[in-house]
């Protein structure tokens, strides 16, 4: 079951440090203000809240409430209680009691999808899925989430260790579409997660654990314990995100020119998408891989690509003489004479 790590309490009232904007820690302080500019610069009326119990969650919700004295601003926090492990329910109940003894309100949405196969992907997928229909029903286009430094590092790794690309390897972007043209925001993603767990302890007193988080089954728990080993060879996340941003940056200049790609080579039509093959095959093959990607995004309305290994063993398929179908990401390839056409694999 979900475990919580008690922390000691300031004090001074929770409400007080919201109301305050953390005036009275100078680093928190720092923090609340850089959260501030950016929500001033997105400069929206409504927003949806991600949250899980966590400390990095915890944080995001003491941030926005704090923000909201600031200026009228309303946000909607959305716990998904993916119900996988057995106390799941319980577990989102304690959530959201501990967020109503500081007069937050928590809606939690159950999913009804049984999840068996690669569990965090799926899981993660199902969570965008019900956090955007949620945005959706309630005519909010922006979805914050509490992504941060190790997080983003972490997720290098990962794509390092799976043989992505650029795109791949300049990790999570800050700002970014989901399913229902829902803007997905992670503000958090340059603060360490030891200054979102003082602000958890300031406002909240305590926050949850996720016990599959130390679950070594999982590629990012493996990776999470990395850091303490890399950090004693002298290899800071400091240093890494700065190859992440300067990646990221590679990234911004190369996404104008894949743009006109697919505005030539990818077709909406009816309920499937059509790739020029012709001009598919003249591509190397990362931009193959791109068009692939971006076709998969358009038909499924994804937001995470499927793993490169499986993209590139697909335009190998496609290059056989004797090619007549195959499938990838939920979506079966065949060829039309100079068409490549995506449709959405019935199950």
């Amino acid at each position: 079951s979900l475990c919580y790590k008690k922390l000691s309490m300031s004090k001074k009232n929770s409400s007080v440090n919201l109301k305050n904007g953390f005036k009275d820690f100078k680093d928190l302080s720092k923090i609340f203000l850089k959260f501030k500019n950016k929500l001033d610069l997105l400069n929206k009326n409504n927003y949806t809240v991600a949250v899980s119990g966590g400390p990095d969650s915890l944080a995001l919700v003491a941030l926005s409430r704090a923000y909201k004295y600031t200026k009228k601003t309303k946000f909607h926090y959305v716990l998904v209680d993916h119900n996988i492990r057995k106390n799941s329910n319980k577990e989102a109940k304690q959530v959201k009691n501990l967020l109503k003894k500081n007069r937050i309100n928590l809606n939690i949405i159950s999913n009804k999808r049984i999840i068996t196969k690669n569990i965090q992907s799926q899981a993660r997928n199902t969570r965008y899925e019900i956090l955007s229909n949620y945005c959706k029903k309630k005519r909010i286009n922006t979805l914050l989430t509490a992504h941060n430094l190790e997080d983003q590092v972490e997720t290098f790794f990962i794509r390092l260790s799976r043989g992505s690309g650029l795109k791949g390897l300049s990790a999570m972007n800050t700002i970014s579409k989901i399913k229902n043209k829902i803007i997905l925001y992670r503000p958090l993603l340059d603060i360490k997660k030891k200054y979102l767990i003082k602000i958890s302890k300031n406002s909240f007193g305590k926050y949850f654990k996720d016990p599959s988080n130390k679950n070594s089954k999982y590629l990012r728990t493996k990776v999470r314990k990395l850091k303490k080993p890399l950090e004693k060879s002298g290899i800071e996340y400091e240093q890494i995100i700065k190859s992440i941003n300067n990646l990221a940056s590679s990234r911004a200049t190369l996404d104008g020119y894949f743009k006109q790609i697919f505005k030539d080579a990818i077709k909406n039509h009816k309920n499937e998408i059509l790739i020029n093959f012709t001009l598919f095959k003249k591509h190397n093959k990362e931009i193959k891989i791109a068009i692939i990607n971006e076709s998969i995004k358009r038909l499924k309305k994804n937001y995470y690509n499927p793993r490169s290994k499986k993209v590139v063993n697909l335009i190998k398929n496609l290059k056989k003489k004797n090619f007549k179908k195959s499938t990838l990401g939920g979506c079966i390839f065949t060829q039309k004479k100079d068409k490549l056409c995506l449709k959405i694999e019935k199950t």
